[in-house]
């Protein structure tokens, strides 16, 4: 009886069979990905990670309700002082608003929960509900980061315009509010006006923006309708939010937000209610504490909206941020930031309503080494903890003062891996792979290159950065030794002499130059012509 004896490969067999695999490799690569199937996207679930235990979470929120019922809210505007305690808040005789408790869990369980946040395209829609992850950006910064010249200037109309757009393209950061103020358009109105429409003109993404006075909501509502095709069109599908810090931690409403507040309810803008305290500064330095009045703080502006419209759409906007207690400046970029924004993701977990804070808020003043463990601790553990939006994670520098180009561009490849760590791993019958194991080792070639399940696997189970660097030190070197922030120079100068996006069609644009103006400052010439 003879037996075979399988003839072992040759160096030969070897290549072949891996020069095999790399072809069909490069094959799937050029097979575009539809949305669902790819490796990372929008609203992802996270949930896997969590500082706070379920008795922690109780005792926060017995203490929120607490704080509401005996010490209230100071600097009530006459409107809020109306609308409270029509529903059911008490005015005492210092001046203060109170929360019966009874009416802050009653507006918690009536409150708006698992909508979506509209985009220009629908494409871009984001359901808010559970723990389905948004990466958007976010910030006031007053300053521009040029890394070539490594100078911080003033922020311009125009810089908003182009991140809008280099946003546009970028499948990791899925909504879009402005990020810098205009420094070159000091009229209040003149400023919130042209931001919005500076970020509605470059994006087609949910837009975020802020006002100033309550008069200004006016004009933009106009300019939002008219974009919308009518008012009840815009209603239907709201693609911008406002950015509403209705509080001055500790607990006093901010009198021209609030005004804010009210015009955009009526006008139907869904609101994020913004407490951005600072620990050790306007919060407890407490990281517990700073979370109570954070929630506290959150949960009035809650009340407060549900008492103009109930079930308006609001976001519990979570935002304590750090202070570095040696000198009292802000530490965004810090450990602390970080498990404070997973801490406030469980908090609007524990009520079940949409939640947004912030990360990714470097204290670096460039893209560099201490940018990118800043940036990418912070917002992998928002991920990880389930924040449905996660403002500030992209592109912005020095605790918020600087906004960077580049940054987006490089952030983008961050936040994919991100995405990646909060999809965690799927654990199937399919995915244990012990068929395809021992048919590679017991039938195949005793590798993985070309099998049928790493071909199928490799574009939806696996992410690849547009810039990041994998290149072996030889194919480095022969192609000059380039680093990311080189590359994403040349990408963001690319991007901007290429991508004016044409969302708001040329004829409806001259229709709202014609309505509005002089009010409109950017030039058509700096938006492609």
């Amino acid at each position: 009886m003879s037996v075979a004896v399988e003839k072992p490969d040759t160096p030969s067999d070897q290549r072949s069979r891996r020069s095999g695999g790399r072809e069909a490799r490069r094959a799937m690569r050029a097979a575009p990905l539809a949305d669902d199937i790819k490796p990372v996207r929008a609203g992802l679930e996270g949930g896997s990670y969590g500082p706070l235990s379920e008795n922690d979470r109780e005792r926060i929120n017995e203490a929120v309700l607490t704080l509401l019922e005996t010490v209230g809210f100071a600097n009530a505007i006459p409107s809020c002082i109306e609308a409270l305690t029509k529903a059911g808040a008490t005015l005492g005789e210092d001046g203060r608003i109170r929360f019966p408790r009874a009416l802050v869990l009653d507006t918690i369980k009536k409150a708006a929960r698992h909508f979506t946040l509209h985009g220009q395209d629908p494409k871009h829609d984001m359901l808010i509900q559970g723990k389905r992850v948004h990466y958007g950006t976010a910030g006031a910064a007053v300053h521009l980061v040029d890394v070539e010249k490594r100078e911080y200037r003033e922020s311009l109309l125009q810089d908003i315009y182009d991140a809008a757009r280099i946003v546009e393209g970028l499948d990791n950061i899925h909504f879009f509010q402005r990020p810098m103020v205009p420094r070159d358009i000091p009229d209040p109105l003149d400023m919130d006006f042209n931001t919005l429409y500076a970020c509605v003109m470059g994006t087609s993404k949910h837009v975020g923006t802020s006002f100033t006075v309550r008069e200004n909501v006016k004009p933009a509502l106009d300019m939002l309708y008219a974009i919308a095709g009518g008012e009840e069109n815009f209603r239907a599908r709201p693609f911008v939010s406002n950015s509403n810090c209705f509080v001055v931690p500790p607990m006093k409403f901010a009198e021209d937000a609030c005004g804010v507040l009210e015009a955009c309810v009526e006008g139907g803008i869904p609101i994020l209610l913004l407490s951005a305290g600072q620990a050790g500064a306007t919060a407890p330095a407490a990281i517990a504490g700073a979370v109570v009045q954070a929630v506290a703080e959150v949960l009035a502006g809650l009340v407060y909206v549900n008492a103009i419209k109930p079930g308006h759409p609001a976001i519990f906007g979570t935002w304590p941020f750090v202070s570095d207690l040696r000198t009292g400046a802000m530490s965004g970029g810090s450990a602390e930031q970080a498990v404070l924004t997973a801490a406030c993701a469980q908090m609007a977990q524990f009520y079940d309503l949409p939640g947004g804070s912030a990360a990714g808020m470097t204290d670096s003043k460039l893209p560099d080494i201490q940018s990118g463990y800043e940036k990418g601790i912070t917002d992998v553990m928002a991920g990880l903890a389930g924040l449905n939006l996660v403002y500030e994670s992209a592109g912005m520098h020095a605790s918020l003062l600087g906004f960077c180009l580049e940054s987006l561009i490089i952030d983008n490849d961050m936040l994919g891996h991100c995405l990646r760590c909060v999809r965690g791993i799927e654990v199937t019958d399919e995915s244990l792979s012990i068929d395809t194991i021992a048919d590679v080792c017991l039938k195949g070639p005793g590798h993985y290159l070309g099998n049928e399940q790493t071909l199928r696997l490799m574009q939806t189970e696996y992410f690849y950065p547009a810039v990041g660097d994998r290149f072996s030190p030889k194919e480095w070197n022969e192609k000059g030794r380039p680093d990311i922030l080189q590359r994403a120079i040349i990408e963001k100068k690319r991007i901007l002499a290429e991508r004016f996006p044409r969302h708001v069609p040329k004829l409806l644009d001259d229709k709202l130059r014609a309505r509005f103006g002089n009010l409109i400052h950017l030039p058509r010439s700096g938006m492609g012509g």
